[in-house]
């Protein structure tokens, strides 16, 4: 037989279907439970049956009635039983459920949110709950909606919005402002693809910088620079006159420090977690690009990300013959469960395999500074 905590537990997974019903003006719909079987054992239906009693509207004030009907039972003879259990109202359902104060507060809140921004009616209907996740900063939520209405693509950073919040509020509600402003922009407003939420809606930010070494002293002059090492986000970069230049990608600095002098030749130090950022240099596409990670499995991984958008890298220096050439110095790697990966050669696929199944790592920096200069004249120079 059912008991009070069964219908607790019952009235509040109909809480969630009431808030959608509420928000289109549907009237409540009571709750019409089983009571189930009665048990067995006359004590324990007689137990069972004074819970339900006790907990029901009759006593409490509130929640449930109890539909009784008189049966003939062969172990208890003529008993009045429980059949049905009714919820017939919207305030003792919220009881029930110990919702009462934050159905108000939703209410509340979409009464704002409608006054405000009714264009968020059908996103209210669909998300209720998220409505009531965010309670306590809807009128902060609504001001900067408005805002961004009234100012798509504002090209400013988020500090310098004219916003009556305080400035740390947008980057600590990032994921519920998102969902809004997709509903409330217009499409030539939002860069869809870029989930970073600066890029995605036309902010300034501090972008990460991409360092560049000049190989060869005579491209400051062509590039119009003073310096030969520099730090620079990629829409500056991106303005160089650089292609057809050659560049190699390193992922250790002082690897990156140390790479010999190199005719036509630049460097840049960071593969696998800037490729993004790569992608976004014009004039790389149109380089001759070579790769050095380390030698094993994650190098690996990064070049075939790399070839996914520079399909003509090539590989430096990860090769059987690199890895068997300093094999006293070869260290255990980390684990991958990948085994296939489709922008390698067939020669790199199977040192990759070798070194996933065997979990072992060359790192790139305890290869030779003589090898390296001597790899490089073979591989680049003589290009």
């Amino acid at each position: 037989m059912i008991t009070p905590d069964d219908i607790t537990v019952k009235a509040s997974r109909a809480y969630l279907p009431f808030l959608r019903s509420w928000l289109r003006g549907d009237a409540f719909t009571p709750l019409n439970i089983s009571a189930g079987s009665a048990p067995s054992d006359f004590r324990a239906l007689e137990r069972s049956v004074t819970a339900l009693l006790n907990g029901s509207k009759e006593r409490r004030g509130f929640g449930y009635t109890i539909e009784l009907q008189t049966r003939v039972t062969r172990a208890h003879g003529t008993q009045s039983l429980p059949v049905r259990i009714h919820v017939t109202s919207a305030e003792d359902m919220l009881q029930l459920a110990g919702k009462t104060d934050e159905f108000a507060a939703f209410v509340e809140d979409v009464a704002l949110i409608r006054a405000k921004l009714p264009e968020l009616n059908p996103w209210l209907e669909a998300n209720p709950q998220q409505v009531i996740e965010q309670h306590g900063v809807w009128p902060e939520l609504l001001r900067v909606c408005s805002y961004f209405q009234s100012n798509p693509r504002p090209n400013l950073y988020i500090r310098e919005l004219p916003i009556a919040v305080h400035t740390k509020f947008i980057e600590q509600h990032v994921g519920i402002l998102t969902r809004l402003l997709d509903v409330l922009l217009p499409v030539d407003a939002i860069h869809s693809e870029e989930k970073h939420f600066e890029r995605r809606y036309s902010l300034r930010y501090d972008a990460p910088l991409i360092r560049v070494r000049l190989l060869d002293p005579l491209l400051q002059g062509r590039l119009g620079l003073s310096l030969t090492d520099i730090a620079a986000s990629t829409a500056q970069l991106a303005t160089l006159p650089c292609a057809g230049l050659r560049c190699v990608i390193v992922e250790n600095k002082m690897v990156f420090l140390t790479l010999p002098p190199l005719p036509n030749t630049l460097a840049i130090f960071g593969g696998g977690f800037q490729i993004p950022l790569l992608r976004e240099l014009p004039w790389l596409h149109q380089c001759r690009i070579w790769y050095w990670g380390d030698l094993d499995a994650q190098g690996f991984q990064i070049l075939d990300r790399f070839r996914r958008l520079f399909p003509h890298v090539m590989s430096l220096m990860m090769d059987a013959a690199t890895f068997d050439a300093f094999q006293d110095f070869v260290v255990p790697g980390t684990a991958t469960a990948v085994m296939e990966l489709p922008q390698l050669t067939d020669d790199e696929q199977a040192l990759f395999v070798n070194l996933a199944r065997t979990t072992l790592r060359l790192e790139q920096e305890r290869i030779s500074h003589a090898y390296v200069a001597l790899r490089i004249q073979e591989s680049i120079v003589a290009c």
